[in-house]
């Protein structure tokens, strides 16, 4: 994929939207393609998360099973939308599965990568953290 777009789909993602352009493009270059087919299971709820998708193109469900095994179709997502961001920042199981509904790309991009680059790029770190404070004075707001 062209690193321009996967940059500008980098920007859509709120962990990323407040850094500059140029910050952008090392990650860029760490996204990963990776297809799925109708049906697959992108990620599994209560496993690991290991890094961040971006829908490419596709469509994708995502499912919630409770404790007696009932499952819930929680959201829909398309191309530009995103999941699994909180694994770039830490190793707690994922809340829900994603299934692909047809043939679905996605740009994937590993906490060890993204870690990389922080380490690199102070503004980035910073840009990290004050979207991470945000998020929290919203959550205690609510």
């Amino acid at each position: 994929m062209d690193k321009k777009i996967a940059a500008q789909l980098l920007a859509n993602v709120p962990l990323f939207s407040k850094m500059n352009k140029r910050s952008l493009v090392p990650l860029a270059d760490r996204l990963i393609e990776r297809k799925f087919a109708a049906g697959d299971r992108i990620i599994e709820q209560g496993n690991e998360g290991f890094g961040l998708f971006i829908i490419a193109s596709g469509t994708a469900e995502v499912r919630f099973e409770d404790e007696d095994g009932n499952i819930t179709v929680v959201n829909e997502l398309g191309e530009g939308d995103f999941f699994g961001e909180m694994a770039l920042l830490d190793d707690e199981p994922r809340s829900a599965s994603v299934f692909a509904k047809g043939e679905t790309l996605c740009l994937f991009l590993n906490r060890i990568e993204f870690m990389a680059c922080m380490m690199k790029d102070a503004e980035m770190g910073v840009a990290v953290s004050a979207e991470l404070a945000r998020r929290l004075r919203r959550s205690l707001a609510s």
